[in-house]
């Protein structure tokens, strides 16, 4: 299982440095979406994928007796996938006006001056 997501983390990290080096800002902003869930895949398989029990201590007890899932890399990814849903919400709206304004998604033709005013 470890080698697939291992796999996985590849291709999602190759294809996102290769949509980020495009000249088009959508293939800008889905290169940054992959490079965030490969990130996300890395996370959780650092944080040992255990079929455990939730990381509770019974009373009396001072130290954890059974196998436990590790909340913390959950928590992470948790966090990380809500900040990506905000900042690609933001971006697609910036994508927007800024094709409005443009009408186009080049990047080189945000930086030249135009004869005509915007």
């Amino acid at each position: 299982m470890e080698i697939l997501l291992i796999l996985l983390i590849g291709v999602l990290y190759a294809t996102g440095i290769y949509l980020i080096l495009r000249r088009s800002m959508v293939k800008l902003l889905l290169g940054i979406m992959l490079l965030g869930n490969g990130t996300n895949i890395l996370i959780f398989l650092l944080g040992n994928i255990t079929k455990g029990k939730p990381p509770i201590i019974r009373d009396g007890l001072k130290v954890f007796q059974d196998i436990y899932a590790d909340p913390i890399p959950q928590a992470l990814i948790l966090t990380a996938i809500v900040i990506s849903f905000g900042l690609t919400s933001f971006a697609i709206v910036l994508l927007k006006r800024v094709y409005a304004l443009i009408n186009t998604d080049d990047l080189d033709n945000l930086n030249t001056p135009e004869d005509e005013d915007i």
